[in-house]
């Protein structure tokens, strides 16, 4: 007999509805091992021979088992996701640094939850934490390089371990960065040993943490060197704003020698002199700051300061899992070293 829909009970249209999801029970009898070692493999445990570990995580695939996050993260008190606030403007250097920070999350089992900001004021930055603490996250990233931060009426919230990238902001959190001024006197230096009277600047915004450093180091350079300290011109991070500086560079017959804040701006800059008819590097030299893959192919070749993105997101991960995992802070901030790659962009003065 049919049984009209009308008539069908809760219980009955519920088993009718449903149906029950693969269970550690079928993947151990898939495996052939007990339901413990699916446990182990399930929650991360180490005492776990490799190839069991692959036998137990390939029967998971065939029979469409997922381990419940949720329920491990209230058995172990982890809920092995970080939260990473960072400016919503993109740039190179944020970009290749967050591709590092997930590259290095990964291998340890963690995720990452993204939390951009337009602006860091306290009530971005705050809402930031409040947003990542309902993802429920074991701790944060920030990875913001704009003066903001640094400035006193931002309060990082408490009760997250975090650790800042890039950032001269006194905080008590582990900060990690490249060394933005060893770099930048490098990149002055290598100017002046070739016998170029003095070297012009091209800054990136005044905003940036990371700007200032690159122009405050180069203008020291020069003043322990006795040279004269031209005017900074300021640009964005941009290829144009390099162009536009450039061609202002160009009209002076003076200028030989160029450090441009950042490799794209360099690019802005090679084509302004080329359009104008300044020669690299027999009229003017140029060094920028990055070393983009494309710099080794830019005409000519571009001299500049390489720095690891890829070091510093591993760093950052490193110093955040040990506050996750020991609930202590770092030690003194992680300055990582540059290096001056030499190119065919530089060379002596014209005599």
């Amino acid at each position: 007999m049919t049984v009209p829909p009308h008539s069908v009970t809760p219980s009955a249209s519920g088993r009718a509805g449903r149906r029950r999801g693969p269970s550690m029970a079928d993947v151990a009898r898939e495996a052939g091992v007990s339901g413990q070692t699916v446990s182990r493999v399930a929650n991360g445990k180490t005492n776990v021979d490799d190839a069991t570990r692959e036998r137990v995580l390939a029967a998971m695939r065939r029979v469409g088992y997922r381990p419940n996050s949720a329920a491990r993260a209230l058995r172990n008190g982890q809920f092995r996701s970080i939260g990473v606030i960072i400016s919503a403007l993109p740039t190179f250097g944020n970009s290749r640094t967050l591709d590092a920070i997930a590259a290095a999350v990964v291998p340890e089992g963690f995720s990452i939850i993204l939390m951009p900001v337009t602006r860091p004021t306290q009530g971005e930055v705050t809402g930031a934490f409040s947003t990542l603490n309902e993802q429920a996250v074991d701790g944060v990233i920030i990875l913001i390089e704009q003066h903001q931060l640094d400035q006193s009426e931002i309060e990082l919230p408490h009760g997250l371990p975090v650790v800042v990238i890039d950032s001269s902001a006194r905080y008590d959190y582990p900060v990690v960065d490249n060394d933005q001024a060893d770099g930048a006197a490098r990149a002055t230096s290598h100017l002046l040993s070739l016998g170029h009277a003095t070297v012009w600047h091209i800054a990136g915004p005044p905003q940036s943490y990371s700007a200032e450093r690159r122009r405050k180091s180069w203008q020291a350079t020069l003043e322990r060197a006795d040279r004269a300290v031209p005017p900074v011109l300021t640009g964005d991070w941009s290829p144009e704003s390099g162009y536009q500086a450039g061609l202002r560079l160009a009209a002076d017959p003076a200028v030989t020698a160029v450090f441009a804040a950042n490799d794209q701006m360099a690019l802005g800059l090679l084509r302004a002199l080329h359009e104008t008819g300044r020669r690299v590097p027999a009229e003017v030299s140029v060094v920028g700051f990055d070393d983009m893959e494309e710099s080794a192919h830019f005409w000519p070749p571009l001299t500049t300061i390489r720095q690891s993105f890829e070091a510093v997101g591993r760093h950052a991960v490193k110093a955040l899992l040990t506050e996750i995992e020991t609930g202590t802070e770092a030690g003194e901030p992680v300055l990582l070293p540059t290096e001056l790659v030499i190119r065919s962009s530089t060379a002596p003065p014209p005599a």
